[in-house]
């Protein structure tokens, strides 16, 4: 199994939606290590490290968010893993 880590930025509305906790819940029901926060300009900036598969299901979740999130864009940024 691949290891990997992707540095992700969110906008949209994202912010006060309980966003960061669904995503923690998924990240660990999937074994995703790594860390999400809200972002002064109102965006969420994560990163996440795991296996690749259980990483990009993870970015799946954040590219559509929990019920009342409206997620426009996801920038992802492949980094080294870190571990």
């Amino acid at each position: 199994m691949k290891n990997i880590r992707i540095h992700v930025f969110i906008s949209g509305v994202v912010q006060g939606v309980f966003f960061r906790q669904s995503t923690k819940h998924h990240a660990m029901d999937f074994g995703v290590n790594g860390w999400i926060k809200n972002l002064a300009d109102g965006r969420v900036e994560g990163v996440f490290e795991g296996e690749e598969s259980a990483v990009q299901d993870l970015v799946k979740f954040v590219s559509v968010g929990p019920k009342h999130a409206e997620v426009d864009n996801v920038e992802e940024v492949k980094e080294d893993y870190i571990g």
